[in-house]
C-alpha cells in the first residue's frame, strides 16, 4: 500500500503524514498543482489531498483531478462523491433534496425576473446565500421583500465579489473584542480596501452572478450543532453558538461539547450512508423540535470539533476518547477501501 500526499501546511495532511509515519504505511508527498502529477503518483494505490475553498487553484482543478484519478483506478480522499458538491450550496440543495434529507427549505433562481416574482409572494426574512464561503462571510438576512429585491437585482446585475473588505472589518473587530483578533489582523480589512485586488482568490475567481439562492430563516436558534462523520462509522459533534445581535453560528468561534440531539447523530449516519460520503460535516438546527440540516461539507475546521472528547459509533454509543484522531481514521478508511 503506497498514499501519494499533497502535502499543505496547516490542513488534514499534517496528520495525514504523521499517521503514516507512526503506523508504518508508505507515502510519498506530490505536487498536486504540477503539470505532471498524474504520472507522479504513477505506483501509488491512493490519492490524499485536503483541498480549500480559499485556494483558486484548488477551486479550480481539484474536482477534475480527482475523477481522472479516480478513471485511472486510484482510489481518492476525497473521492467524487464526497466532494463533487464542496463549496456549493446550491449543488447541496440538489442533492440532499434528491435523497429526501430533511434539508431547510431552500430556492434558487436562475433569472431575475423568477426571483422577483417569488419575492413577492413569499414571507421574510429570509436568508441569501452566495454559493461559496466558509465561516457565514457570505450569508446576508434578507428582512423584507424590499431586502430581498435588492439582493435580487444584484444577483443579476454587478454580482457580488467573493471578498468584501467591509465584512471582513465587522468580523475582524467583533474577534477584537472578544481577544480572539490581534491589532495587525483588525487592521487587515484596511489594508485590502485600497488594494485594486484585494486577495488572490478575489482575483482569480469570477464573481457571483447569474442566480439568487435563498433559505427559510428558522427562527428561536441561538446554536447549531455540526456531526461529523468518517467513513459512516464515527461521529464527533460540536453546539456552535451564533454571534452576539447575530443569527449565524458557522465562524463564531463559540463551541460546547456532550449536548446532542440522539435524532441528529441518527440523520446523519443515515445521510452519509446514503450519500456514500468519505468524511462529511453536517451542520443542523432546529424548527421546533424538528431537526433540519442547512448545508455540509467534506473539509471543516478542527479547532472545534478536535476537542469534542469522543465519539459516536452508527447504533449511538458514546466512546470516550480525548485523543482521537479523526485524520487518521481517514487514512484507515482509505486503506480499507
Amino acid at each position: 500500500m503506497k498514499i501519494a500526499i499533497h502535502h499543505r501546511k496547516g490542513s488534514f495532511s499534517d496528520r495525514w503524514i504523521a499517521y503514516c509515519q507512526e503506523n508504518g504505511i508508505e507515502y510519498k508527498l506530490v505536487n498536486a498543482y504540477a503539470s505532471d502529477i498524474i504520472q507522479q503518483i504513477e505506483g501509488c494505490d491512493a490519492f490524499m489531498w485536503h483541498f480549500h475553498q480559499g485556494g483558486y487553484r484548488d477551486m479550480q482543478m481539484a474536482k477534475a483531478l480527482i475523477l481522472s484519478l479516480e478513471a485511472k483506478g486510484v482510489k481518492c480522499f476525497p473521492n467524487s462523491h464526497t466532494c463533487w458538491h464542496f463549496d456549493n450550496k446550491v449543488w447541496e440543495k440538489y442533492l440532499l433534496e434528491a435523497v429526501g434529507a430533511p434539508l431547510v427549505p431552500s430556492y434558487v433562481f436562475y433569472t431575475e425576473k423568477d426571483a422577483l416574482e417569488w419575492a413577492k409572494k413569499t414571507t421574510f426574512p429570509k436568508v441569501f446565500k452566495l454559493k461559496g464561503g466558509a465561516s457565514a462571510y457570505n450569508v446576508m438576512l434578507a428582512r423584507s421583500r424590499k431586502e430581498a429585491e435588492k439582493l435580487i437585482r444584484q444577483s443579476f446585475g454587478k454580482g457580488f465579489l467573493q471578498y468584501r473588505w467591509q465584512n471582513h472589518l465587522r468580523e475582524q473587530w467583533r474577534k477584537y473584542k472578544e481577544k480572539k483578533a490581534t491589532l495587525r489582523e483588525l487592521l487587515r480589512p484596511f489594508y485590502y480596501a485600497v488594494k485594486r485586488y484585494p486577495t488572490v482568490f478575489s482575483h482569480y475567481h469570477q464573481k457571483e452572478i447569474g442566480y439568487a439562492y435563498f433559505q427559510d430563516f428558522i427562527p428561536n436558534n441561538d446554536h447549531d450543532t455540526r456531526v461529523v462523520v468518517i467513513g459512516c462509522s464515527r461521529a464527533m459533534a460540536e453546539r456552535r453558538y451564533v454571534r452576539k445581535g447575530d443569527f449565524r453560528a458557522s465562524g463564531s468561534g463559540h463551541f460546547e461539547y456532550g449536548k446532542v440531539d440522539n435524532r441528529v447523530l441518527d440523520i446523519a449516519f443515515k445521510m452519509a450512508e446514503k450519500l456514500q460520503m468519505q468524511s462529511v460535516a453536517f451542520d443542523f438546527i432546529m424548527d421546533n423540535d424538528k431537526p433540519l440540516i442547512v448545508e455540509i461539507s467534506y473539509g471543516f475546521g478542527t479547532h472545534g470539533i478536535s476537542h469534542s472528547g469522543g465519539y459516536w459509533t452508527p447504533d449511538l454509543a458514546w466512546h470516550e476518547d480525548k485523543d482521537l484522531d479523526f485524520c487518521g481514521w481517514m487514512v484507515e478508511e482509505l486503506i480499507k477501501e
